[in-house]
């Protein structure tokens, strides 16, 4: 009787040194439409009053689903490791940073 185990296909990545350099980001502006997601990652610092895109992703909404899934689990995993991640401040309609709405506090 032949298993039912399907052979995980190797994925080989680069990554470029300029990519592994990394960008910081505090503010994500997601946006939609029927077909696909849309993430400008940027930064807010203390006085400068404006803020560049310094990355953005576009992905299905499939894509986006199976993203936060991944994200979701891989926070649990840190948790579990570390100990649960704090967010500090309120959040309110005058707040900037990543948010979600409606939302007092992010578990």
């Amino acid at each position: 009787m032949a298993e039912n185990n399907p052979q995980q296909q190797q994925i080989n990545v680069e990554l470029g040194e300029k990519e592994a350099e990394g960008s910081y980001s505090n503010l994500v502006i997601i946006s939609h439409s029927p077909a696909e997601f849309i993430l400008d990652f940027t930064r807010l610092l203390p006085g400068i009053p404006k803020a560049k895109v310094h990355s953005r992703i576009i992905m299905t909404p499939q894509h986006s689903k199976m993203f936060l899934a991944a994200l979701k689990e891989n926070i649990e995993k840190y948790e579990n490791q570390f100990g649960e991640i704090p967010v500090m401040g309120a959040m309110n309609e005058n707040a900037l940073g990543f948010q979600v709405p409606g939302k007092e506090k992010i578990n």
